[in-house]
């Protein structure tokens, strides 16, 4: 009688979460984000250096560089990843404890995702998170809901489809949101599967930014940039369909028509600078 040796279902897969800070000083903010995995973290502020430190037994690598942009601080975490699975972070996210198992044991029931958004909850009940309660496919019409620290990857399929951030759209550059959105859009071109999971994973804060200043006229313009980055034919609906939907949020800058033509001013700004 022959006996069978166990199947070994995969070799055990690696997390490294990747943050994108400014002028975080110490390591308290291993201890409030929760963190049980490596981790690398891109800290934008006055000084410039390199160091690695353990931190319950996992290594934190902290790169600190005079140098702002939320789009470069990802792609320079991007990078020096070195994990089978990426998570983007920012510092007011805190994580469940066993966040690491959860994230991982979603790829490993669902091999044909090469992205997949978790839910987290938003602790400021005027910026609440949309959450998923099944597990799906995201395509071109759902995925611009997500922001980037909800984002979980195959580190080897993003970096063999060329994906990076827009050094443009973010925080500290020159359109003022929308490097995680074109990010997500630049996936689906490249033909990644992306999906979206029920399970929570940990909380988010939400209560400053470092872009949103109310619907300004900026807001507008820059939002405008930001749909003929994503869809140079549709940019002038996808522009019309968001004053329509939110025009209650219009009165700051004169109505719908002045976001409108702030939009549109937007759109052909960044067309002519292509």
């Amino acid at each position: 009688m022959f006996l069978l040796e166990p199947v070994q279902l995969g070799v055990a897969m690696r997390l490294q979460v990747l943050l994108s800070a400014m002028n975080i000083e110490g390591l308290d903010f291993l201890d409030k984000m929760n963190i049980q995995s490596d981790m690398i973290l891109i800290n934008q502020g006055a000084v410039h250096g390199v160091e690695a430190v353990s931190y319950r037994g996992h290594t934190i690598e902290i790169y600190s560089f005079r140098e702002r942009g939320i789009g470069l601080s990802r792609n320079t975490a991007l990078m020096r990843a070195n994990a089978d699975i990426v998570l983007f972070a920012d510092d007011d996210c805190a994580y469940v404890d066993g966040y690491c198992d959860i994230v991982l044991q979603t790829f490993h029931e669902h091999p044909e995702a090469d992205i997949i958004f978790f839910n987290l909850d938003s602790l400021n009940a005027e910026r609440q998170e949309p959450l998923d309660h099944s597990f799906h496919r995201v395509y071109w019409c759902n995925c611009l809901k997500y922001g980037a620290c909800r984002i979980a990857a195959r580190l080897e399929k993003v970096r063999k489809a060329n994906v990076f951030f827009s050094l443009l759209f973010g925080g500290g550059a020159r359109y003022s949101a929308g490097e995680d959105s074109l990010f997500i859009m630049d996936c689906l071109k490249r033909r990644l599967r992306l999906y979206a999971s029920p399970k929570c994973i940990g909380t988010v804060r939400q209560e400053n930014s470092t872009w949103f200043q109310g619907y300004t006229r900026k807001y507008y313009h820059d939002r405008g940039a930001l749909f003929g980055a994503i869809s140079p034919c549709w940019a002038y609906f996808l522009c019309a369909q968001f004053v329509l939907r939110y025009r209650e949020n219009t009165r700051d800058v004169g109505g719908i028509w002045q976001a409108w033509n702030l939009m549109r001013n937007g759109v052909r700004e960044y067309a002519h600078d292509r």
